[in-house]
């Protein structure tokens, strides 16, 4: 059993910045891609970034080139998604996501597991 748990939402104005949190826990394996995924109010979850296991690769949705940057540490069983310059349309409810195969796509429907949100406001 694989669990997710992001952290490190919250509220922030226009132009501000945001690190996300995301702790893998379970029987995970050396292989995994992980991804950060975003949903709005009556939109359909989109891609923000994905990581290979070892981070030799960062693929990115272009709304966020430039202002995001995804990074893991394995040794802690952690990734990041470092949010800086944010706007309102960056508001949404931010997930953690893992498939246990390589990150080619960004379809959230090939990722195997999912944490519970955490929220991400700017006003």
């Amino acid at each position: 059993q694989v669990q997710l748990v992001e952290s490190g939402g919250g509220s922030v104005q226009s132009g501000g910045s945001l690190r996300l949190s995301c702790a893998v826990s379970g029987n995970t394996g050396s292989s995994d891609c992980m991804g950060w995924f975003r949903q709005a109010p009556g939109k359909e979850r989109e891609s923000v970034a994905r990581i290979t296991p070892r981070g030799t690769f960062k693929h990115y949705d272009n709304s966020v080139k430039g202002r995001f940057t995804i990074t893991r540490d394995n040794a802690k069983g952690t990734v990041y998604l470092q949010m800086s310059g944010l706007r309102g349309w960056d508001t949404a409810k931010y997930y953690c996501a893992l498939r246990t195969d390589d990150c080619a796509g960004a379809s959230a429907a090939l990722f195997h597991y999912w944490g519970q949100g955490t929220q991400v406001t700017v006003s």
